[in-house]
């Protein structure tokens, strides 16, 4: 019996390597739906909304609002001047110390979403807690403004199974973000403007909050830049899709081909 041995150099072997991936990768691509059905499967693991898979050149604004007003009013007049509506994710303890923050917001044009009452861990909470949270802010800001809420976004952007599945029976989106502006770490003007600019792109969710010192005058240079680059910002809700959708491993949510 012969045994035959082949001699692969590195060069061959590297190209072996590639060949694989590449058609790993193009397998992927056709079956990318499939796959993030299995990976739910497999793992167990629910998704909140991170970003939209989009083809439209729009993007989604949100402010998270927990602490002080001092500069919600300038803010406010920023979005105003420039006739930019966005989602503000109100925590329930500062809808009782602001109303009169909240009926501006609503009054505004802005979208306002559930950012739980007292703003805890949800992961430390069980299944009725979370629906207490929930329900509790969500009948506060119905009261003020007559909207009724149905984006909620995770304290600390804290997330389970169990957070994911109340919200869910309530009729709630829960909602991450893309990307992070990091005002809340009193980062400078030009940090927020370079961190956003240069990773922005369509589908994104763009994280800010409402009492950072540098987010005013950070909105000033980014919301230009952004009309400029031809993209339209507008609320949570009127860039992720509310049926026939699916979220990949990475937490985009993608529109059912065929629908």
């Amino acid at each position: 019996m012969r045994i035959w041995v082949v001699k692969l150099n590195l060069t061959h072997v590297l190209c072996l390597i590639v060949m694989v991936l590449l058609g790993i990768s193009i397998i992927y691509e056709g079956l990318q739906p499939m796959y993030s059905r299995v990976i739910s499967v497999m793992t167990n693991r629910l998704l909140p909304i991170y970003s939209v898979n989009t083809n439209n050149n729009k993007l989604a604004i949100s402010f998270d609002a927990t602490w002080g007003t001092n500069l919600t009013d300038e803010i406010l007049s920023i979005l105003d001047e420039y006739n930019v509506k966005t989602t503000f994710f109100l925590a329930g303890y500062w809808v009782d110390k602001h109303p009169q923050y909240v009926i501006r917001i609503a009054q505004g044009g802005h979208e306002i979403g559930n950012h739980s009452y007292s703003h805890p861990h949800m992961n430390s909470l069980a299944f009725n807690e979370i629906v207490k949270e929930l329900e509790k802010n969500h009948a506060m800001i119905y009261d003020l403004t007559q909207q009724d809420s149905f984006l909620f976004r995770p304290p600390f952007g804290e997330y389970n199974n169990t957070v994911i599945k109340a919200a869910d029976s309530l009729g709630y989106y829960t909602i991450q973000w893309s990307v992070d502006s990091l005002d809340w770490k009193n980062t400078t003007v030009d940090q927020i403007y370079q961190r956003v600019m240069q990773n922005i792109k369509a589908g994104d969710i763009v994280l800010f909050h409402n009492a950072a010192p540098s987010t005013p005058d950070a909105l000033r240079r980014i919301i230009p830049q952004l009309l400029a680059r031809d993209y339209e910002i507008v609320p949570v809700s009127e860039l992720i899709y509310r049926e026939n959708y699916y979220i990949d491993h990475n937490g985009t949510q993608h529109l059912r081909k065929g629908e």
